[in-house]
């Protein structure tokens, strides 16, 4: 296949994580969610190197929202995460921001690299859903075949030097009689997340209408299922869209980088 839109669910699961990323290195855009199944997937937060503690304090202090599976150091590109990958073209689009605005979402950052910039490879909750799904929960985006819902909440993050924000989650509709189990499983992955940190009322949150998300796509809710928020990785972006840094780059929400991890690494007893 020369497209990875014309595989079905069940092909793009298949794919090893170095085939899918063959394919975002040349252009071709797709939300990352169901795509290499068992492998885990990541979010990038992208700064100069002068701002680069604040981001890993604000990683420090907000583990929930901000779990580092690794770091990149200044002007590297590449790392046991996505062996003979490129974090500059691997990734399906990003997101650049200039002083809090985004200016461009590219499919490749070669024009904008720089040799000073550190990477940040945040956990993904997209790394749990294969578990969910193995355990017969249904997951609404990748049965709609649309992006994951994320929305900003009233929650502050915990502020770490220049860089603060709210607190975004993800959502996920769950069937009431498996909302137990859907925290009992996600609460074995900290590393990507790990459980729930609200359920039910989305107003608790300070989310007032769950059809416009702030990023990514709107769900249909099917009957007898409660909305199940997960911290999100996306926190970092709403942080610089506060904070304002004179540059950050991250990933375009849901479009994650797939790495060689296994999900079950990320899996405690």
């Amino acid at each position: 296949m020369e497209n990875i839109k014309d595989l079905d669910l069940g092909q793009r699961a298949a794919l090893s994580p170095k085939q899918a990323r063959e394919f975002f290195r040349k252009g071709q855009v797709l939300p990352t969610a169901g795509i290499s199944a068992g492998y885990a997937q990541a979010n990038l937060m992208i700064v100069p190197r002068e701002l680069a503690f604040d981001v890993l304090l604000f990683a420090q202090r907000n583990p929930k929202s901000c779990p580092v599976l690794g770091v990149l150091e200044a002007g590297e590109v590449s790392s046991e995460l996505l062996a003979s990958g490129d974090i500059r073209t691997d990734v399906p689009k990003y997101v650049v921001y200039e002083n809090g605005v985004k200016i461009a979402e590219p499919t490749d950052l070669t024009e904008y690299w720089r040799e000073d910039l550190v990477t940040f490879i945040i956990g993904c909750s997209f790394t749990f859903e294969s578990a969910l799904m193995d355990n017969g929960i249904s997951v609404a985006h990748i049965d709609q075949g649309v992006n994951v819902p994320m929305y900003k909440t009233t929650t502050r993050s915990t502020t770490a030097g220049a860089i603060s924000g709210p607190m975004v989650v993800s959502m996920r509709p769950i069937p009431a009689s498996q909302v137990a189990d859907a925290v009992r499983i996600t609460s074995r992955y900290p590393a990507v997340h790990g459980a729930p940190v609200h359920i039910g009322n989305p107003g608790e949150l300070g989310i007032s209408d769950l059809s416009k998300p702030d990023f990514g796509d709107a769900v249909q809710i099917p009957a007898g299922s409660v909305p199940v928020f997960w911290a999100c990785g996306v926190t970092p972006q709403a942080a610089v869209m506060e904070s304002k840094p004179s540059l950050a780059i991250g990933h375009a929400p849901g479009h994650m980088l797939i790495t060689d991890i296994k999900d079950s690494q990320y899996q405690v007893p």
